[in-house]
């Protein structure tokens, strides 16, 4: 069996593959520090809650934005598992050409998205991850990382909403029946459901026209993600687990080389 981690600003999520089979998937949060043993009882915890061996774990490969936590979480796969985990970094193998001014700055979830993204369902495409920040990447139908896209993420937005003024309140972020909202809660929801929903349909629009690439699907994943998927035409596919599909993806290229 192979562990996937995926290590983002908000949480770290986890998935279990049998072969090509993801059979489970778990989440943590990431902004609390831990130590090692702390992760590895954690990790150990979730995979007994599904019935998962920890001895039958064979490797491990992550994904991280957060260098902070790394130095903890490796060792409590070694500790624990017994095993030394793939890292993603500058130079892995991904079979996805990165064409930007400095590609080194370019996040291991992008680019592990990307290859998810392009090796399941062919280029041209866009991708958009709907996480802590949100992300819209082309990748040309020859497998080149052309150009990205990152705005504020969707509860980053409500976040400031409603932690700088002094009187809205925290609401629940999901589309209300209407945006022609008659009182103060479904009003914050239209404003950043709908709101969101027209960042996501220009931007799409705005990079298919600029690149001057005809044929583009666009594939979205992450977080609330599935919110704006549903409530737009831009959006052909969304796959919540296409971040976990890419680090097998990944993994199994490095693998074979």
């Amino acid at each position: 069996m192979l562990l996937v981690i995926d290590v983002g600003n908000t949480n770290i999520t986890l998935g279990i593959f049998q072969d090509e089979e993801l059979v489970a998937n778990f989440r943590m949060t990431t902004k609390m520090p831990r130590t090692s043993d702390e992760y590895g009882i954690m990790i150990c915890g979730l995979l007994n809650s599904r019935k998962v061996n920890v001895a039958e774990i064979e490797s491990v490969i992550i994904a991280s934005v957060v260098p902070g936590i790394m130095h903890s979480l490796k060792n409590s796969i070694i500790k624990y598992l017994n095993l030394t985990p793939f890292v993603i970094g500058a130079g892995t193998r991904t079979g996805i050409k990165i064409s930007t001014a400095n590609p080194k700055e370019i996040g291991a979830d992008r680019v592990v998205d990307a290859v998810a993204a392009y090796d399941i369902y062919g280029g041209p495409l866009i991708v958009i991850d709907f996480g802590t920040a949100t992300t819209y990447d082309l990748i040309t139908e020859e497998g080149l990382f052309l150009a990205g896209v990152t705005s504020p993420g969707i509860r980053i937005s409500a976040d400031a909403l409603w932690n700088e003024t002094a009187k809205l309140p925290e609401v629940e972020i999901r589309k209300p029946a209407s945006i022609l909202a008659k009182e103060t809660v479904s009003s914050m929801q239209a404003g950043l459901v709908y709101g969101y929903i027209g960042q996501t349909e220009y931007i799409v629009r705005k990079m298919i026209e600029e690149s001057g690439i005809q044929g583009m699907k666009v594939i979205a994943t992450g977080g609330l993600g599935k919110i704006i998927a549903e409530a737009t035409d831009v959006i052909q596919i969304f796959d919540p687990y296409l971040t976990l599909k890419g680090l097998r993806l990944i993994y199994n290229k490095c693998k074979s080389k």
